[in-house]
């Protein structure tokens, strides 16, 4: 069954170029309405103009497509409500929020300043938190939402020189570990993207043979099906160069080492602590806490 967005409208953050442009583009070509929004700034977050955001409704509407243009910074208070508002106003709802906007700040902890810091914070948590918030009620009144956060590898497992990056990308599980629950009720679903792609963010850290590999076309897929009407929520998938896997958040089985176990105890114990095979996959924190209490029926190993 083809995936269909005919009557939906969708807003895709950073869509001037890369991922979003490409999300984008894919999202208008089955139907969607689609507001593109690009701050079309660099990539450190300074400057900006709509002629990326621009652009790319040109190519929509060349297409046969439907699109609007916004150039409004997901990290603004009023952007933000202006990017809602123009919405609104231009089709009456919103079904689908991309959240994909991002800046880079790379340098090493001990050489980052807290203001790259702060920034990247900014564009990548609060970037998305603040259309999340600006839209929900909507959803909620629509009885309908999707929205697909952008996390990455880098969050999920860490790189030199990133993190600030890194914080803000596994932020962004958190907050989607939440949403999804506050969400359910009223039909919103929740879900994120780890993307391996070659965009402008990413030109400079790989060799051109592995840019030409991993074009940002090749992650759109998975983006489209988390953002339809039959798709999962509380997931992520990794995506680039055709190949998809999905990752989760795990916990080993553990081991109850009774109340008086000291610090010796627990490095006595912790390869066993640190033994993930049958680890699992906890969907919310109330099932972390019954994983705990669980343990507690067993007699404590020490102590």
């Amino acid at each position: 069954m083809s995936i269909r967005f005919d009557g939906k409208v969708a807003i895709v953050t950073g869509a001037g170029g890369g991922l979003g442009r490409a999300h984008a583009l894919e999202l208008a070509a089955r139907g969607a309405k689609v507001v593109v929004n690009d701050l079309g700034g660099a990539i450190d977050g300074t400057g900006g103009n709509s002629a990326a955001a621009e652009a790319v409704v040109a190519e929509i509407n060349a297409a046969g497509g439907i699109a609007i243009a916004n150039g409004a910074s997901v990290a603004d208070d009023a952007g933000v409500a202006h990017l809602v508002k123009q919405t609104m106003d231009a089709f009456g709802r919103i079904d689908i929020l991309v959240a994909n906007a991002g800046i880079l700040r790379d340098k090493s902890f001990g050489k980052m300043e807290l203001k790259d810091f702060d920034a990247v914070m900014a564009v990548h948590l609060m970037g998305t938190v603040k259309p999340c918030k600006a839209i929900w009620q909507i959803m909620r009144h629509q009885q309908y939402g999707r929205i697909v956060v952008t996390t990455s590898s880098t969050g999920l497992y860490g790189n030199f020189g990133q993190t600030n990056y890194g914080a803000a990308k596994l932020s962004l599980v958190g907050f989607m570990n939440s949403l999804k629950l506050e969400g359910a009720k009223d039909n919103i679903k929740v879900n994120g993207i780890c993307p391996v792609a070659g965009t402008r963010m990413t030109e400079n850290l790989m060799p051109p043979e592995m840019i030409a590999m991993l074009k940002p076309e090749y992650v759109t897929p998975a983006v489209v099906f988390l953002a339809s009407e039959d798709a999962p929520t509380g997931a992520i998938i990794s995506a680039g160069a055709g190949v998809f896997s999905s990752a989760q958040i795990v916990e080993s089985a553990g081991v109850n080492l009774g109340h008086s176990a000291t610090a010796d105890v627990v490095a006595e114990y912790w390869a066993k602590i640190s033994d993930f095979t049958g680890a699992k996959h906890l969907t919310n924190g109330s099932e972390h806490n019954a994983h705990i209490f669980a343990l507690l029926k067993d007699k404590p190993v020490a102590g």
